[in-house]
């Protein structure tokens, strides 16, 4: 049985889906960088950088960064619709897996620590940072919405790794509140992803109704 590190509202969540759809049972081990506990120990001590989400496969190696986590998933679950058979398709999907990672995901990082980017930046300049950071998030999905469009999911005719990435980040930084008026159907999609009950067993758990 797989382990995967993560943490409630986390990217974490992505993966728990995927692993959802592909019928695949894994050990969770709450952990993150940013909350003190017994499983950040653990993470620590498999991953210096103590990233969430990390997996440790059957074999006791390492899979850290969430796009190369799904891609792996869906190479070894191929039944599960994850990735296309088609390679063409597939090609499509993993530029939009690694399109999310290297720049939305990429990008909340900057939102969440500045002080990682800019030594010791004054209130003046983390709110700076913060505001464009927040205008360019949002125009990064403004664009991935416009390259990618359902058909019907955006993995295509099944529900796959591109989609539950998408509707996982764009939970962050008023990226869905953007969305609902910029690019509504977009926005309808991201809302059929989460309605989805593989995806919606996972998401009751990161992000219950309160």
């Amino acid at each position: 049985m797989p382990t995967l590190y993560g943490t409630q509202g986390s990217g974490s969540a992505a993966v728990e889906a995927a692993l959802a759809i592909a019928g695949v049972e894994a050990r969770l081990v709450d952990a993150a960088s940013w909350q003190e506990s017994p499983g950040l120990e653990e993470l620590k001590r498999i991953n210096p950088l103590a990233q969430i989400p990390t997996l440790v496969l059957d074999d006791g190696s390492v899979l850290s960064e969430s796009a190369a986590i799904l891609i792996h998933i869906g190479l070894v679950h191929p039944e599960s619709g994850l990735l296309a058979s088609d390679p063409r398709e597939r090609a499509q999907q993993i530029r939009g897996l690694v399109y999310i990672a290297a720049n939305c995901y990429a990008g909340i990082g900057i939102l969440d620590y500045p002080d990682r980017w800019y030594p010791d930046p004054d209130d003046a300049v983390k709110k700076a940072m913060q505001t464009r950071g927040r205008a360019r998030l949002h125009e990064l999905w403004q664009t991935f919405a416009d390259q990618f469009p359902a058909r019907p999911w955006l993995s295509g005719e099944r529900i796959g790794a591109l989609d539950v990435l998408a509707a996982t980040v764009s939970k962050w930084s008023g990226a869905r509140q953007a969305l609902a008026t910029s690019r509504p159907q977009f926005s309808e999609l991201l809302a059929r992803i989460d309605a989805e009950p593989r995806v919606a067993a996972v998401w009751a758990r990161h992000w219950p109704r309160r």
